[in-house]
């Protein structure tokens, strides 16, 4: 809809999606149905073919899916959004829809441990081959890691944990000069605290699972393609040759607005059977709908949480990118002026066995293995999320042994505070 490309963001997160015509439902439908009735065999074999669009099977597409793509695409300004089981699949869908074996990707270093595996084993035993950089990289650091074989550089704009703000504009650079494109998880700050089109990223993705959805009820991803790249300088022929399964069509060609979107959705979401379903997409939409005023209070929370811990005679250190003294200040200013997400981490003195004392002795917070939900909980990367990584790869992503990663909810920053502090005070 052209009101979409008017509206803030706030408004985009409550209504865009789904317009309802008149009689229809007010809220988003679930359309908990895996197929769907054509009255022609033509009209079927038409969406095989992708001559026109609609719903035969929801492997490929669904109406409630298709609503909450919209949305999340239109938060974020792109042409076209493709939703995946996980965000785990989302990146993983994100690089193979560009890279084969023989292939080559550049990486920051400072990714989620999950998504480091993925890279450096799975799709390692497929062929594609990653070099890890610094996210603080230069632009010549960025140039000599890339090769004749190279296809996408990839990083998180705010690294989970490391919490490294990612100069979006400098990677883009970088990958621009070289006809790459840039792939940024954007899954911490989500759209309403960055919009990484607007500094030169072409490709987005999420995992839904997190501040997308906001109550840890359902997994899911998204990959979101800005639209504008060229794909035809000779290093993506899977977007520019003819593809033989689908009767040769050519997706630059035949599909000039969105041919990565439409080539990742007819390849890759089809063959590996990984989209997005539709009760996720259900509620994943409905939260979204408070995620503009979920992210004002997990950013407002973090902050003062991190600067209560700075003040505390137990902590030894804080890492947030909003406090006034962080190093990240100047990125974090630039590129997440409405604030600096929920995640937080710190160290407590006296090491890994302090940090232990701290994290059981913690009654509002909670030890989960998830992060970004509206409720507080605690992690210690190195033994959980990270604990598949060498000690070397550990601190390459920014993972220290005392490191405790706080995802801060949004519950009163009075009772946050006093949880922590009543927790610290049990360290000897």
């Amino acid at each position: 809809m052209d009101e979409w490309k008017k509206w803030r963001p706030e408004t985009l997160a409550v209504q865009a999606g789904y317009v309802p015509g008149n009689g229809e439902a007010r809220v988003l439908p679930l359309y908990q149905s895996t197929t769907f009735k054509y009255n022609d065999a033509q009209s079927v074999a038409d969406l095989f073919d992708l001559k026109t669009n609609g719903f035969f099977y929801s492997r490929l597409a669904n109406p409630t899916v298709a609503a909450f793509e919209e949305k999340i695409a239109a938060l974020e300004g792109g042409v076209a959004a493709v939703a995946t089981s996980s965000g785990q699949a989302a990146n993983a869908m994100a690089i193979m829809n560009l890279a084969q074996a023989g292939d080559h990707v550049v990486a920051a270093s400072s990714l989620y441990g999950g998504t480091v595996s993925l890279f450096s084993n799975t799709l390692k035993k497929s062929g594609i081959s990653f070099t890890f950089i610094s996210p603080e990289a230069s632009e010549a650091e960025i140039a000599a890691a890339i090769r004749p074989e190279t296809r996408a550089i990839f990083a998180e704009v705010l690294a989970n944990p490391a919490l490294i703000v990612l100069d979006i504009e400098r990677f883009a650079a970088a990958a621009h000069r070289h006809g790459l494109p840039l792939i940024v998880d954007n899954t911490f700050p989500t759209p309403v605290l960055c919009n990484p089109f607007r500094f030169g990223a072409d490709i987005v993705t999420h995992s839904t699972t997190k501040y997308i959805d906001g109550h840890a009820s359902s997994l899911g991803g998204i990959v979101v393609e800005k639209g504008g790249f060229d794909w035809g300088c000779g290093r993506f022929p899977g977007l520019t040759e003819p593809d033989e399964s689908y009767h040769g069509v050519v997706y630059t060609r035949d599909f000039p607005a969105c041919p990565y979107s439409v080539k990742l959705r007819a390849q890759l979401i089809r063959d590996f059977g990984v989209p997005q379903a539709p009760f996720n997409a259900y509620l994943s939409n409905m939260g979204c709908e408070t995620l503009h005023l979920r992210m004002e209070r997990h950013s407002a929370n973090a902050l003062a949480l991190a600067e209560f811990l700075k003040r505390h005679p137990k902590v030894g250190w804080v890492n947030y990118p909003g406090l006034a003294d962080s190093p990240q200040r100047d990125l974090c200013q630039k590129y997440l002026p409405k604030g600096a997400s929920g995640v937080l981490c710190f160290g407590v003195r006296g090491g890994k066995a302090a940090g232990e004392v701290v994290m059981n002795s913690l009654r509002l917070a909670a030890i989960v293995v998830h992060v970004a939900d509206v409720r507080t909980c605690v992690l210690h990367p190195a033994s959980m999320t990270h604990r598949q990584l060498s000690e070397a790869e550990q601190i390459a992503a920014g993972v220290s042994p005392d490191l405790i990663r706080v995802s801060v909810g949004i519950e009163h920053i009075d009772d946050i505070v006093a949880d922590f502090d009543q927790a610290l005070n049990r360290v000897g």
